[in-house]
């Protein structure tokens, strides 16, 4: 007989061992997740309203636009500061170190909303499989 292990401690739904993936919380992976989220979530929100995601979102309309913008802007904040920065360098020639501050900023954004990502993906598979 197998030794006892503690609840949930190595056992899939099945009572085997639980199918890891190397890359499975490699912050790597999560950063590459969010940017593509952030970037599918802002391209969406452009192909749906005809104008781009930025942050003015929580300064125009109402209350509670601004209130459901939240969690898009959340998401998408990534792709609105890289897209940004790339427009201010070419439009206005920023100097390197804003870029490289920008850039920063909106990799460990990415890293920290990737960490929500891949724990939404990861639950929902648990719950439909």
């Amino acid at each position: 007989m197998a030794p006892r292990t503690p609840l949930g401690e190595g056992l899939g739904s099945t009572g085997g061992p639980r199918a890891c993936h190397p890359n499975r919380f490699s912050p790597f992976s999560r950063l590459r997740s969010a940017f593509a989220v952030a970037g599918v979530l802002a391209t969406g929100y452009q192909c749906i309203t005809a104008r781009p995601a930025s942050f003015r979102l929580l300064n125009n309309g109402s209350r509670p636009l601004a209130l459901a913008a939240v969690p898009l802007l959340m998401f998408a904040a990534p792709f609105i500061i890289m897209r940004n920065t790339i427009r201010a360098r070419r439009i206005v020639g920023r100097r390197f170190t804003f870029v490289m501050l920008s850039t920063v900023l909106a990799g460990f954004w990415s890293l920290m909303s990737g960490t929500v990502v891949v724990m939404l993906i990861e639950r929902l598979g648990y719950l439909l499989g």
